[in-house]
């Protein structure tokens, strides 16, 4: 069902196309670097949600292998203990069956750690895919932060320190597009890692960046409006 699951190469193919847009309007510029910086991240999201997708084979032939020396060691332990005698080693019989049981307690929280050590290490990377997601945004933001529609109006004056805006109002229009699109495409890459990680706090994680993303991209589109404010809609006559 090609409409159920994303598809990494076609992100990657959108965040290409965006990147050479961004450097064919604005050449030598930052936003065109950072274009340039979400298709290398875009391609190293694919290639870590495929290594995620995949089981950890090397860590269950391990806890496999307890599993069984564990079965083992009990199974041998097993025949040292008589259950005819209750006699004068009665006490000695119980200490056993009591260190029986704290050990098979204590082996049983291994083997829950050990199985779970794959959904924590697989946590792990995710958290480490998702970082670069998370400061390209902000990268992303700071970009945009100058850009500000206020400044295209007849009466603004600038200051000292007000930085350099050359921008045109149909460029600055699609510069704040432009970052508005990027934002939307981390989104789906983070979205990546909760495709091949269905875990909970993977999920979280994952909603968090979206969250952040989503929350930019608001704020850049409502520069936008004030930049071309919607027309008021003509009615027609009857």
């Amino acid at each position: 069902m090609p409409y159920r699951t994303l598809n990494p190469d076609k992100i990657i193919a959108t965040a290409e196309t965006i990147s050479m847009r961004i450097s064919e309007r604005f050449p030598q510029s930052g936003l065109a670097r950072v274009g340039s910086e979400l298709v290398a991240i875009a391609r190293d999201a694919k290639s870590n949600a495929e290594a995620l997708a995949k089981p950890i084979w090397w860590l269950r032939a391990v806890v496999i292998a307890t599993m069984v020396a564990g079965a083992l060691v009990f199974a041998f332990v097993g025949t040292f203990l008589s259950f005819d005698r209750v006699g004068s080693d009665g006490f000695d019989f119980v200490q056993g069956i009591e260190a029986s049981i704290n050990m098979l307690v204590l082996v049983g929280i291994g083997f829950v750690t050990l199985y779970k050590a794959e959904e924590r290490i697989k946590q792990r990377k995710v958290l480490d895919g998702l970082h670069p997601l998370r400061s390209l945004i902000h990268i992303i933001d700071m970009h945009q932060l100058t850009k500000d529609p206020v400044t295209l109006k007849s009466g603004f004056k600038r200051t000292a320190s007000s930085p350099v805006r050359s921008l045109s109002t149909a460029d600055l229009s699609r510069y704040l597009d432009y970052c508005s699109e990027m934002l939307a495409i981390t989104g789906k890459l983070a979205a990546l890692y909760a495709q091949a990680v269905p875990d909970p706090q993977v999920v979280e994680a994952v909603n968090d960046v979206e969250g952040l993303g989503s929350n930019l991209s608001r704020k850049i589109w409502q520069k936008i409006m004030l930049i071309e404010p919607e027309k008021p809609m003509l009615r027609k006559k009857g």
